[in-house]
């Protein structure tokens, strides 16, 4: 039987996952270490870090590797712009080339500066570690180390790259910006029949709700406010073609509305006619 050589560990890929959390900085923190490995995420804010003596200047956009024994501690967060840092803390991984428990890239600093694609989707694995955190489903602590996992393999790739292929930084005015809108899209595609504002869109990919606007018109020519309308419209005429027997009312809470008579303006406005005038158009 012919043994299994795995890429870039020594053994399966099997973090254990011990906590996560989300943090605002208003003060200094005290000089820390732990015993286990973590990965901080700066979410928004500027400010800086030490790590072990060194003097760190860190930004929205930044990763931070925190190895088991590594003294650090958040010195400072701008008040006009106060950190954001998201923590996720594990243990069980073996790279290669390093000692049990050490998270480092070859040739790369402690400090690094994710190209704009991947702090997206190191954003997005964020939330979702935060939304599994505060549930109850079944296989929590399995969605969790699954996360994790990602986060690994999603730094890991971008920092084995050629220096060519990884971006300098998280900087919104890069050709990236369409990935930005497309992971808006797939959003409000996903999430078209709950209750969505512009706030909850910018909160979850971390943005201003002023920028999400911006982007999204200057890439799509509307607004995402407009688009999850015509989402919404486009599903209650398949839901009013496939479901005879539903009310108005009810067709209207599929698609994210409360408010049935709201829902029915929205529907003429868009298709002309009302839901019932379109439905009995349809026999």
């Amino acid at each position: 039987m012919c043994e299994i050589q795995y890429d870039i560990t020594y053994e399966d890929l099997n973090p254990t996952f011990l906590f996560a959390c989300q943090l605002s900085r208003s003060k200094p923190e005290a000089a820390h270490s732990h015993d286990f490995c973590e990965i901080a995420l700066i979410l928004s804010g500027e400010g800086h870090f030490v790590v072990d003596g060194k003097w760190r200047e860190v930004k929205k956009g930044d990763v931070l590797l925190l190895n088991p024994g590594t003294v650090h501690q958040c010195t400072y967060s701008s008040p006009d712009a106060p950190l954001v840092e998201f923590y996720v803390s594990f243990t069980g991984i073996q790279l290669r080339g390093l000692e049990r428990n050490q998270i480092r890239f070859s040739g790369r600093d402690l400090l690094l500066h994710p190209g704009e694609k991947t702090f997206v989707l190191l954003s997005r694995l964020c939330s979702q570690i935060r939304a599994e955190s505060q549930g109850r489903q079944p296989g929590r602590y399995f969605m969790l180390k699954a996360y994790v996992t990602q986060m690994i393999l999603l730094l890991y790739r971008e920092q084995a790259a050629s220096p060519s292929a990884v971006e300098e930084g998280y900087e919104f005015e890069s050709t990236n910006k369409r990935y930005v809108v497309e992971q808006i899209i797939d959003y409000l595609d996903a999430h078209y029949n709950e209750k969505i504002s512009l706030d909850q869109i910018a909160k979850n990919m971390y943005l201003s709700p002023f920028y999400i606007s911006k982007i999204f018109k200057s890439e799509t020519g509307d607004t995402p406010i407009n688009h999850l309308i015509r989402v919404r419209m486009e599903k209650a005429k398949e839901l009013l073609d496939q479901k005879k027997d539903a009310s108005i009312q009810d067709i209207a809470l599929c698609v994210g509305y409360d408010d049935a008579y709201h829902f029915s303006k929205l529907f003429k406005k868009h298709f002309g006619q009302s839901p019932s005038q379109y439905r009995k158009a349809q026999g």
